[in-house]
């Protein structure tokens, strides 16, 4: 049983402990690429907090939902505090850009959660009101600026805060899901959820007020909100961050930024990693010393055994081990952590047959290989010899992780490919005012009468205690009877030539007359790196090499530009918004080598033949984390 019963209580004690000793810096670029230190101290948030907290009360907002549209920065931290300390369900979300796409999820968000109140900046304060003006909901939603002392109602401050009665079961917030696959929903974490998940990963890293965390991840996603903002409050340590943008302009900063504040913790996707082993150069590496780092997660998207050893090659000069690498596999339905390897034992990476894997069976090919680095084999989606290399996610510290056939409901053996089922205390109250999807996602039972479980929509297998995520149910392709994963159908596709950046793999759902089913790629590709190689034999030697990977009777390659593959707003590939783009011919092709009968399928197809300017190696999902 947790000390506490709710997360402010918790927070509030680590900031009489610590004060203003500990606090978040927030590294934002200035004009002439120079770099502005901002200082929250923890004693200053609370007292932020507090003030804050009064305003919404003076509102009647308690457990309303508010939604939260900020920048980068500290005062996101201070917005979402004060609706912590006020009771008032906070609903971050990415600052909408002025495209209709970003604006229409930020208005479905608004009609879901029933917002009326909008917490923002100063800075975005007057285009969030046109916004609201031109869309019909001015009067019905309103903006508040929390950066201004004053904004009409009155001036209550940090003094006249009383804490609500909060527990376990209280709402803190809403985290609305990227929606790879659908429509966002809004994850209710409670209290208890937080003070749970804070626990795992504390145990899992061994974390101390002594911790120093560095990143970049955006604040409105699970492993920005959670793992990098609300785990140093729950630890009392010390965090270092900077924009996602700022990362991608430079990504040497991330490791500049470890070495000034000898941070011992740091998170990323695997492309994070990925972006900084292609964009930072050896005279940059000079006077850095990662050496500090005890734990590099890495997590929120496939972990890739060969990003791995690479990074490990290349940064060990200046003190990066392997030992360091912490795989870890999450999501927002169980407020973040679900299983991350041990503390200081490095990735487990291992060989199985990859044509049992699509017949749902895991044999293994090797003997488990903690070493990261001595494992022989191609990682063209782990295709070499008909071996699938992949990346252990590690191991729960204390939740119930299953893997269940999802048809039947039974418990799987070790071995056995099925859907990953979690229950315990990190598992979120479900989907806002969404019953049904509740019951059905987070309310599930076993055919033996176990539960309730947390179904992820993920499959994966144990082998040896460790848990294997092999990819998400609505994305697998299925060809002859063999299950295919789509994204790795999308790695070997990388791994085949140099100029190849990210790619979405998809079946067209509509057979040919002949009744094949039709699986497509859209690659991006930089046609610099392409350098002499014509765009038309590249997409030919992507199509043979892929199709013999995974023997493939009907494969389709598209090459395009960078930004092609549609994402989510944490970069999530989104495969069904990719196809219905590709189908609805929106996708300008630079070249391809296309199926008979495939482009007929698609309604007006665009081709522009072309290896002009390079359009670069920078792909989409590093414009948008």
């Amino acid at each position: 049983m947790h000390a506490h019963r709710d997360f402010v209580s918790l927070v509030r004690e680590n900031v009489q402990e610590q004060g203003d000793d500990r606090a978040f810096t927030f590294i934002s670029e200035e004009p002439g690429r120079k770099y502005k230190e901002n200082v929250l101290g923890f004693a200053e948030l609370d007292r932020k907090a507090r003030a804050l907290a009064c305003r919404l009360e003076a509102r009647g907002l308690r457990d309303r939902a508010v939604l939260l549209l900020y920048p980068e920065g500290l005062e996101f931290l201070t917005a979402f505090m004060g609706c912590l300390y006020a009771r008032v369900v906070a609903v971050p979300a990415p600052l909408p850009e002025l495209d209709a796409g970003r604006f229409g999820r930020t208005r479905r968000i608004i009609e879901d959660a029933d917002i009326a109140l909008i917490l923002t900046d100063t800075a975005h304060r007057g285009r969030l009101d046109g916004w609201l003006d031109d869309s019909g909901l001015k009067g019905r939603v309103r903006c508040l600026d929390t950066e201004s002392a004053e904004d009409g109602d009155g001036g209550p401050g940090p003094g006249d805060w009383t804490a609500p009665a909060f527990g376990p079961g209280t709402l803190a917030f809403l985290q609305y899901t990227s929606g790879s696959t659908s429509a966002p929903k809004g994850v209710m974490v409670t209290h208890g959820n937080l003070l749970s998940n804070g626990e795992e990963i504390k145990r899992r890293i061994e974390g101390t007020s002594d911790t120093v965390g560095v990143g970049w991840v955006p604040h409105y996603h699970d492993m920005g909100l959670v793992g990098q903002f609300l785990q140093p409050l729950y630890l009392g340590c010390r965090y270092v961050f900077t924009s996602p943008i700022t990362f991608i302009k430079r990504p040497v900063l991330w490791l500049e930024l470890i070495t000034r504040y000898r941070g011992t913790i740091t998170v990323a996707p695997n492309f994070g990693y990925e972006l900084a082993l292609r964009r930072v150069t050896d005279r940059q590496m000079d006077g850095l010393d990662l050496s500090s780092l005890r734990v590099v997660k890495n997590g929120a998207e496939p972990v890739r055994a060969a990003t791995l050893e690479r990074v490990t090659e290349r940064f060990a000069p200046i003190g990066f081990r392997p030992d360091m690498w912490m795989p870890c596999y999450g999501m927002a339905e169980t407020t973040l952590l679900i299983t991350a390897a041990p503390l200081g034992g490095g990735p487990v990476i291992r060989d199985f047959d990859a044509e049992a894997l699509t017949r749902d069976t895991a044999v293994p090919r090797d003997e488990p290989d903690g070493t990261a680095g001595e494992n022989a084999g191609e990682d063209a989606g782990g295709e070499a010899g008909g071996v699938r290399r992949l990346v252990s996610s590690g191991r729960p510290v204390s939740l119930d992780v299953r893997v269940v056939d999802p048809a039947t409901r039974a418990r799987l053996p070790e071995g056995r490919v099925g859907e990953i089922w979690v229950g315990g205390g990190s598992v979120a109250d479900g989907y806002w005012r969404s019953p049904e999807e509740t019951r059905e996602g987070f309310q599930a039972r076993t055919a033996e009468g176990d539960g309730p479980y947390l179904r992820t929509g993920d499959l994966g297998f144990l082998a040896d205690g460790e848990l294997y995520v092999t990819g998400r149910i609505k994305d697998l392709v299925i060809v002859n009877g063999r299950n295919i994963h789509a994204h790795d159908i999308e790695e070997a596709a990388q791994a085949a030539h140099p100029a190849a950046l990210v790619g979405a793999a998809f079946v067209t759902e509509t057979p040919l007359d002949d009744g094949r089913e039709q699986v497509v790629i859209v690659q991006e590709v930089s046609t610099r790196a392409a350098a002499g190689t014509p765009l038309d034999e590249l997409a030919s030697l992507i199509k043979t090499r892929v199709a013999r990977a995974f023997e493939l009777p009907a494969l389709s390659v598209v090459l395009s530009g960078r930004g092609t593959v549609r994402r989510t707003t944490s970069g999530k590939m989104q495969r069904r918004l990719t196809r219905e783009a590709f189908l609805s011919g929106e996708i300008t092709e630079l070249a391809g080598d296309l199926e008979p009968g495939v482009a007929a399928l698609r309604r007006t197809p665009v081709t522009v033949r072309s290896s002009g300017p390079g359009t670069g190696s920078l792909g989409e999902p590093e414009k948008s984390p």
